[in-house]
């Protein structure tokens, strides 16, 4: 095979990897909307069961790096599939909050996989760094957008079991391809153009504190918005909606941050990463402001307008890591980034659940627009910080 051919078939797969990887951790917060009806248990106490596929999903980022050394990014990614596959297959007969738990903690385990392993693989294969990272990540949100609308679906017509089967089959399915079509993991390093091309920095150290803290808050703003959605949708939308419309309308939401996410490409290849990074992260607070004092169509264009800034985020702090850090630590910094993003962020499911108790969504989307504010914070210092390099920072359109 070609270098050129595998590496295409690389990023198509990467990006279907993304879909998969969103769609399957997002389904169960919707199907729990079904799930609390039909057991008539509280929200609160159901969505708590996902604490720990969140924390996992974060945990078992730290590791995947070391291991993708040992064992090969292929073969990771293809235990991703079937992993994911298998969790969401034993989902669909779990009758008891136990298994419930230990399903979607096998789930957090293997959707840890994909991040630091499939940003990797990308940025080796990749031609122009910041239009893939743009397409990737609107695989990754459309797979966040759709799994809120046709879990609903699937909840609404033939129960919520056949939305984790549905889902699980095609994981099974995709690994299967994937292991036929890719033979091996390639290397698109030789190929790489200016797009990958590594910043050399003054103050790397206040740089990589000022990213650390900016990831932890931000990983905190994205798993709230995303998880608690649809049930924020279904609450304070201004009327009592059907679950199919709840899920449509969040589907809508996510839809606004995968159009960002692709813009995010372009600008990526244009323009002076900390720039963008504090354009994007004002947006958060504000989005989230409006949403917590709104209710009905003000606050679904809050909503938007979080979701938008939040997943565009996602592109620039991918692009930062695989510019500002050397090719042969990228899959371990990938790893430490997620590990720092994902398993902080495991704390925002118990955080839901009690803000929620408290006062409802008013209080958790207040408190989320906090942590916003410090991933502004953190973007104003990273531009103060790199301010008076050389025009390093700045990468020409390919």
């Amino acid at each position: 095979m070609s270098p050129d051919l595998l590496s295409q078939r690389m990023i198509a797969f990467v990006n279907i990897a993304h879909a998969l990887d969103h769609f399957v951790l997002l389904i169960y917060p919707t199907a729990v909307i079904a799930i609390a009806a039909e057991r008539q248990l509280p929200y609160a106490t159901l969505i708590g069961l996902s604490t720990g596929a969140f924390v996992a999903f974060g945990l078992f980022s730290l590791p995947m790096g070391w291991l993708a050394d040992r064992i090969g990014r292929r073969n990771l990614l293809a235990i991703f599939f079937g992993g994911c596959g298998i969790a969401c297959l034993g989902l669909s007969t779990a009758n008891s909050p136990i298994m419930f738990a230990i399903w979607l903690f096998v789930l957090g385990v293997f959707s840890a996989i994909y991040h630091p392993i499939g940003s990797t693989m990308l940025v080796t294969h990749t031609h122009r760094l910041g239009r893939d990272l743009g397409l990737n990540g609107v695989w990754g949100n459309l797979g966040a957008a759709f799994a809120s609308g046709i879990t609903a679906f699937l909840a609404a017509s033939l129960g919520w079991r056949a939305a984790f089967i549905l889902p699980g089959l095609v994981c099974l399915i995709a690994g299967v391809t994937f292991a036929k079509l890719v033979p091996s993991d390639g290397d698109g390093r030789t190929k790489s153009g200016s797009g990958n091309a590594m910043i050399p920095v003054a103050r790397p150290m206040t740089l990589l504190l000022l990213f650390a803290v900016a990831i932890v808050a931000g990983g905190m703003t994205f798993n709230i918005t995303t998880i608690a959605l649809p049930k924020i949708i279904d609450e304070r939308a201004g009327a009592t909606l059907p679950l199919v419309l709840t899920g449509s309308l969040a589907t809508l939401v996510f839809v606004f941050g995968a159009l960002t996410q692709l813009l995010m490409g372009r600008l990526v290849d244009k323009f002076t990463l900390p720039r963008i990074f504090v354009g994007l992260s004002i947006l958060q607070p504000i989005g989230l402001g409006i949403a917590a004092l709104t209710s009905g169509i003000p606050m679904l264009c809050g909503l938007v307008l979080t979701m938008a800034a939040i997943y565009g985020q996602v592109v620039v702090n991918d692009a930062m890591v695989a510019r500002y850090v050397p090719t042969e630590y990228r899959a371990r910094a990938f790893s430490v980034r997620y590990f720092l993003g994902f398993t902080t962020s495991g704390l925002a499911v118990p955080l839901i659940a009690l803000l929620h108790g408290m006062s409802g969504f008013t209080l958790v989307l207040s408190a989320t627009s906090l942590f916003g504010g410090v991933v502004f914070l953190c973007s104003i210092g990273f531009l103060l910080t790199a301010h008076g390099l050389p025009d390093l920072s700045r990468m020409p359109a390919e």
